[in-house]
């Protein structure tokens, strides 16, 4: 037998005031997008919005059902339109922002698993990284330089 280990090189921001001018432009849209979450359930919005390389924005925001696997979270959401919408460009930065209606939210929320195996795919599509930063409500804000820091061992077509 044999131990591999793996490591993930992730960026972490003291706030928002500290992330780059051209994130926190790309962060604000993403907060709005959160405000407009359709969350009655969990009551936990949450808020995407991608930068694509043709300098389009895409945001998406969290859509709740009272059938829960009938929803969508914001980051699908948004990827799914900004494929559906713009299917020849290259996603080049991923915001996501959460806030929860319940209690403070100040910890960075990282995609979930389902939408890092969704970020996964286009990752791969494209050949190229996708930076990734994510907040809460407030607070730390994480990057990452793509989603293989998030997601190492990602499942792809090259298994199919």
């Amino acid at each position: 037998m044999k131990s591999i280990t793996i490591n993930c090189d992730l960026d972490v921001y003291d706030s928002f005031e500290d992330i780059p001018a051209d994130i926190k432009e790309l962060m604000e849209a993403a907060i709005e997008a959160r405000d407009m979450a359709y969350a009655p359930y969990s009551k936990f919005h949450v808020g995407a919005a991608i930068l694509l390389d043709n300098n389009e924005v895409v945001t998406g925001s969290n859509q709740e059902n009272a059938s829960y696997p009938s929803g969508l979270c914001a980051e699908r959401t948004a990827i799914y339109y900004a494929g559906s919408k713009y299917p020849k460009a290259n996603i080049k930065t991923l915001v996501i922002t959460a806030k929860s209606l319940m209690h403070s939210m100040i910890t960075p929320v990282p995609p979930c698993g389902a939408c890092r195996q969704a970020i996964a795919e286009y990752e791969v599509r494209q050949d190229e990284p996708i930076e990734i930063y994510f907040m809460g409500a407030s607070g730390k804000v994480v990057r990452s330089n793509s989603l293989k820091n998030l997601l190492p061992l990602a499942f792809d077509n090259t298994f199919l």
